[in-house]
């Protein structure tokens, strides 16, 4: 190899093998490395057994029901329902809503698929449109999220973290138009395309019996589902597993066997020093609950997989189930999707906006949840 392609490789290897290294040295001499690499593989061989493949048995599920709804109109219903509340609350046309439903369904690239479609992408301004990766990442994978919360004995935690998600994906959609606005002032007065005067309907038109069209929705959606669930599990196993060994502790009596979910306990440790914050603005009673939100910057999926292990442990109350929802909803992984989604629209320079927004919008859901959960909780007694 030649002395100049030795030199524009030392610069980023160097850095890259010191930060590895120097992660995975300072973990193995308190856990020890051999118990270190046993409890990595036997965390990751739970999870894909007991988590993963539940995941993906609920995305089966609902995305078989998601399909159901489209092939029988009832998205189309839900978008009308909704559309009154557009231009009030997200300052959006009203056909938005339909990006909404969709995405909540299946998962947030899937408002990028409908903005491709003309007809949908003429009825916003160019500000608006660019928000759509906001308002979308923030129903992303929403019926996931409370169909596993509700798996796992909870029901109005779930709906009141809903409402928060609701709340955030208002903030951040909001804010993103604020940012475009100053950054660019003349999409705030031209279209993205020209008017096409057409309805929009995501229903399929077919003249089949309605036996053969109710299975064809269900094995199709079930399909997608498929999809879904395979692609969250590199999330779930490398995500999860890396932050259960920050999160998590040493076995019963003190010691490392190497046997699953053990760990150096380093997240809460950080998050004790700053534990006032972290109650007054979401309720955690708890510094191990932290690792949710931070996992949610990535992949909500892997977040997920943090949830069974904090209630086994007796770490997540009512409380910490309806700010999951509400973070985990809006937040949907959007460090991992909004570069591509921005950059499928055209405008990827202004992902760092995007990011910024979306950020102080997930906060602003999990403090809505929080202190809606306090409003129930009063209201309960």
């Amino acid at each position: 190899m030649k002395a100049s392609s030795i030199k524009k490789f030392i610069p980023a290897g160097i850095p890259c093998l010191l930060i590895v290294f120097g992660f995975f040295g300072y973990i193995g001499s308190i856990m020890g490395v051999p118990n270190m690499l046993n409890t990595i593989m036997k965390t990751a061989h739970d999870l894909l057994l007991n988590t993963c493949f539940y995941l993906m048995a609920i995305c089966v599920i609902t995305g078989a029901i998601g399909a159901i709804f489209v092939e029988f109109g009832v998205v189309n219903l839900l978008e009308k329902l909704l559309r009154p509340l557009m231009r009030p609350l997200f300052n959006l046309p009203g056909v938005a809503a339909l990006g909404a439903v969709m995405t909540f369904l299946s998962d947030n690239p899937a408002i990028i698929s409908l903005s491709q479609d003309k007809r949908f992408a003429g009825y916003f301004k160019k500000y608006q449109f660019i928000s759509l990766t906001n308002f979308g990442t923030a129903f992303g994978m929403g019926l996931l999220v409370l169909v596993f919360m509700f798996g796992q004995g909870f029901y109005a935690e779930p709906l009141i973290g809903l409402f928060g998600a609701f709340c955030g994906s208002i903030i951040s959609t909001r804010l993103m138009q604020h940012f475009i606005k100053k950054a660019h002032p003349e999409y705030v007065t031209e279209f993205v395309h020209e008017r096409i005067e057409e309805e929009i309907d995501v229903s399929t038109l077919s003249r089949e019996p309605i036996f053969t069209r109710i299975l064809n929705a269900l094995l199709n959606g079930g399909r997608t589902g498929v999809d879904v669930g395979i692609a969250i599990i590199p999330g779930v196993l490398i995500i999860s597993s890396l932050v259960m060994l920050l999160t998590f502790g040493a076995s019963a009596d003190g010691s490392y066997t190497g046997a699953a979910y053990e760990g150096i306990e380093l997240l809460p440790l950080l998050a004790g020093h700053v534990d006032f914050l972290f109650d007054w603005l979401f309720g955690f009673n708890d510094p191990h609950q932290v690792a949710f939100p931070i996992t949610a910057l990535g992949a909500v999926g892997a977040a997920l997989g943090l949830v069974p292990g904090f209630i086994e442990s007796g770490w997540a109350d009512g409380n910490a189930i309806a700010v999951f929802t509400a973070v985990g909803m809006c937040w949907s992984g959007y460090l991992s999707t909004h570069t591509a989604m921005l950059d499928s629209l055209g405008y990827r320079h202004l992902t760092s906006k995007a990011i910024l927004a979306h950020t102080i919008g997930g906060i602003g859901a999990a403090f809505m949840a929080h202190w809606m959960y306090v409003l129930y909780s009063l209201i309960a007694l």
